[in-house]
């Protein structure tokens, strides 16, 4: 499957990407390694962004207001925003096709499967489920990424997919589900390291997350397919989340693994860490 992103190169702190037809370089404090290519081809760049005065696009007028890529088979609306984001984490393009054939199979066996997206952002989760089949509730916090998402579905032509789209906090919205006895047969979550919810809602990752997990295990339907955890603070390794789920559900029967999310280019450039996650699946 070919994709419209591509990671160029990475080091010295910073990162190269192709983004369709824009290159852009961006801060990655993970790249402790010097970069491979010269820095002629670093300077052939559509624009550029650093946190070294605040946050602080270089040559912006050069990017379009909006442009669409292809990524693991999902249409996505970039836009540069002022913190530096466009709309994708592509590191989890290994996740959406996971979700899209983990989904497709357990619709095949069981006629229906439902799946909840917290802290969904662009909709990438989201869309990968529904593309296999699956029922979903996609819930963010920031009302303007919940429209952004909706623009992603119809980009996919999922504009009547049955798709839930929920502006909340999580953990309000997870006790209350409880309350209403709804249960999902699948979770996705990718925390923040900090966010605050629709109504000033604090979260933090460090203390939400063991009440975070605990609230999704209550949520799991009576015949579970998987819960998959990924998070971008640095703290958390891929050992420490997959321990996590390996405690929070030793009840259940099933399997949990983890490992690194990874931007990738072509062969030989090196693959840049960017994050962690843990899956535990059912057996």
């Amino acid at each position: 499957m070919n994709d419209d992103y591509e990671l160029i190169d990475s080091g010295d702190g910073r990162k190269l990407e192709r983004f369709g037809d824009i290159t852009l370089v961006r801060p990655a404090g993970q790249a402790a390694w010097h970069q491979t290519l010269p820095e002629t081809v670093w300077q052939k760049i559509s624009a550029g962004f650093d946190r070294k005065e605040g946050n602080r696009w270089h040559n912006r007028c050069n990017l379009p207001d909006e442009w669409t890529i292809n990524v693991a088979g999902i249409t996505f609306r970039l836009s540069s925003t002022d913190f530096g984001h466009l709309g994708i984490f592509p590191e989890q393009r290994v996740m959406w096709n996971w979700i899209r054939e983990t989904v497709q199979k357990r619709k095949e066996q069981s006629g229906s499967v439902s799946i909840l997206n917290l802290f969904a952002y662009s909709g990438g989760s989201t869309l990968a489920a529904a593309q296999g089949g699956a029922e979903v509730c996609h819930l963010d916090a920031s009302r303007g990424m919940v429209e952004w998402a909706r623009g992603n579905a119809s980009l996919n032509n999922l504009q009547d997919a049955p798709i839930r789209w929920i502006v909340d906090d999580a953990i309000g919205f997870l006790r209350r589900e409880i309350k209403r006895k709804r249960r999902y047969d699948g979770i996705i979550l990718d925390p923040p390291s900090f966010g605050r919810g629709k109504k000033g809602e604090i979260f933090k990752i460090q203390d939400q997350l063991p009440e975070l997990l605990t609230l999704c295990r209550d949520l799991l339907s009576d015949n579970p397919a998987f819960l998959l955890l990924s998070c971008h603070t640095p703290e958390y390794s891929p050992m420490i989340l997959q321990n996590l789920l390996t405690q929070w559900f030793k009840d259940l029967r099933g399997t949990t693994d983890c490992g690194e999310m990874l931007l990738t280019g072509n062969p030989g450039v090196l693959p840049l860490p960017s994050g962690a996650f843990a899956r535990w699946v059912a057996s």
